[in-house]
């Protein structure tokens, strides 16, 4: 008998790392305010696709993807084809990774980020709403409001920069089968790098 109790809580946290949205279902609605000031919500995109990226410019998994431009490039490339990219910043007031707008706008300066807009979260209600575990921790919303993807940048889990090349970006990989009619083939992955510092 003694042993349910721990039976219960390694389901209970089973569960737990499962919360947040289906891929399929409709993406949970927000509005967040960005480092400029101004406020965001999903429903203001209808119609675009939308990703979003959970980021922590001091982990190494998300410099793996910035310092050589990686994931500049890959903004740039979508939001000119008219994706909206939504940066995401969910860590609370004095833990390692959160910034004040001055400091977001700094990044956005000195990394030379491409992104629609840096969003911040530090309440973490629209994390946990979508279970950002991670930095990065990258979903994909299609025009009619369904998530297409939610998971890893890449199926490469590492730190190096030199695997980028080698491995298969999932975010690109779903925006272009899903524009061209074709199921994407990984709509959920596992997601890795940093924890949230909610």
């Amino acid at each position: 008998m003694k042993k349910l109790p721990l039976i219960l809580s390694a389901v209970l946290f089973s569960l737990s790392l499962h919360a947040g949205v289906e891929t399929g279902a409709k993406a949970p609605e927000f509005t967040l305010t960005d480092t400029n000031g101004t406020e965001h919500s999903l429903s203001d995109f209808k119609g675009k696709y939308v990703v979003l990226e959970w980021t922590n410019h001091g982990c190494p998994f998300v410099k793996k993807h910035y310092n050589e431009g990686h994931m500049q490039a890959l903004q740039e490339k979508m939001t000119d084809q008219g994706v909206v990219w939504l940066v995401v910043n969910s860590g609370a007031p004095g833990k390692q990774g959160s910034v004040t707008p001055e400091q977001g706008n700094k990044q956005i300066a000195d990394k030379g980020i491409k992104a629609t807009a840096m969003l911040l979260d530090t309440d973490g209600k629209v994390g946990r709403a979508y279970d950002a575990r991670v930095t990065p921790h990258m979903y994909v919303i299609a025009p009619d409001g369904e998530l297409i993807y939610q998971g890893a940048i890449d199926s490469i889990k590492s730190t190096k920069v030199e695997d980028i090349e080698k491995a298969t970006n999932y975010v690109k990989a779903a925006y272009m089968s899903h524009k061209k009619g074709e199921p994407v083939e990984s709509p959920t992955t596992t997601p890795y790098g940093c924890g949230v510092k909610y």
